[in-house]
């Protein structure tokens, strides 16, 4: 199996990549070829080769569904976004609003719309789908991916939970934060991590520090260095910060995240949203508040907000009054409860599907089988 993150996406990356999969065909028969959504010219090497591909992807199913949808939403007026209509309903993805759409910043708009053109036409060519995620999750989206994309659609996900988490974090893992939360009580504290991409600005970055301390709530935030423009790494947060919240808080550069979650003191996550992290808070049942950057992240947080009920999105961007009442809201209030109850049940199923009789485990079997028959 191959992933995206060794080559580019693009149509320079075919004769190497021919080149190197002619070698492994020299050494012996290849009976499949599994290979991400962007490596879109891995479609045109497989067929030349005679060998069938299935494409892997690693997004929820929704996010990939309006990806699909980017032409309509160009010739619909949707995308690219106007102020004006970011809380228009799109009509051709309930429950999106124009707002949730995907959105990612390129100095070559056609060549982006043209990769995306690209990635679903070969997908659509290919022989499969696999995806990170579990039917009971994603079950309307799972419906319409098998009428968009009318291949076998393979939901065998989540698949952190199958694997131990990888080794590549772009940081050392700091384990005193573990050492920190075993002193906390049960469910207190608010996890805060943004991912290994995402960058904010600075008055973001303050504004989110006077709602955390305003909040009085322990905390354990991950900062790592560059995530605020311009900043190395702490050299941003607001003069007396440190001096209000005393001991309720931990900053840390990196944190084994699966192990955080699952944490007993850890009772809500801050995140970006990206898939993987959203998984990983359903799966350990910590319900989530909201800040989506880019890409899928927007789709995701849509979901998890207005969808599934297990998290709430701040509508009117990172403002500290906001922000603390946010905070109070998911970890104090009954809200917060009744999110976590919901995410308590998607847990246990997230559980049952990996288990022999499960949605993903039986989706796995069909998947094992399909890839023999060829």
């Amino acid at each position: 199996m191959l992933s995206p993150a060794s080559l580019s996406a693009t149509p320079a990356a075919s004769p190497p990549f021919r080149d190197c999969l002619a070698g492994l065909l020299a050494e012996g028969p290849i009976t499949c070829l599994i290979t991400d959504a962007f490596w879109h010219f891995s479609q045109s090497v497989s067929e030349g080769f005679g060998i069938p591909r299935i494409v892997l992807r690693t997004s929820s199913i929704s996010s990939f569904l309006a990806y699909d949808a980017f032409p309509v939403l160009q010739e619909k007026g949707y995308l690219p976004k106007q102020g004006s209509q970011l809380q228009s309903p799109v009509v051709e993805l309930p429950p999106l609003q124009v707002k949730d759409l995907p959105t990612f910043t390129t100095k070559d708009p056609e060549k982006f719309y043209e990769l995306f053109s690209n990635m679903m036409k070969q997908t659509k060519a290919s022989s499969g789908l696999i995806w990170n995620t579990f039917s009971e999750l994603e079950e309307s989206a799972l419906t319409q991916s098998r009428k968009q994309f009318p291949i076998p659609n393979f939901p065998i996900g989540p698949f952190h939970n199958s694997f131990p988490a990888s080794s590549s974090s772009p940081l050392a893992q700091d384990r005193s934060s573990i050492s920190w939360l075993n002193t906390q009580k049960p469910k207190s504290v608010l996890y805060m991590s943004f991912g290994s991409i995402v960058k904010i600005d600075g008055n973001d970055f303050k504004e989110m520090a006077w709602g955390l301390a305003n909040s009085m709530q322990p905390f354990l935030w991950v900062v790592r260095p560059g995530l605020v423009r311009g900043s190395e790494w702490l050299e941003s947060l607001p003069s007396g910060f440190l001096e209000k919240i005393e001991d309720k808080g931990a900053i840390v550069k990196w944190a084994p995240q699966q192990e955080v979650l699952a944490h007993f003191a850890v009772g809500g996550f801050w995140t970006h949203n990206g898939w993987n992290s959203t998984l990983e808070s359903i799966c350990e049942g910590v319900p989530m508040i909201c800040s989506p950057c880019f890409g899928d992240q927007l789709v995701n947080a849509k979901y998890v907000s207005d969808v599934w009920e297990i998290g709430l999105r701040f509508e009117k961007g990172v403002e500290r009054g906001e922000v603390e009442r946010g905070i109070r809201r998911v970890m104090l209030e009954r809200e917060g409860e009744e999110m976590r109850e919901r995410i308590s049940c998607l847990k246990e199923k997230a559980d049952v599907c990996l288990k022999e009789g499960g949605s993903s485990y039986q989706y796995l079997e069909d998947l094992i089988s399909y890839i023999l028959s060829f």
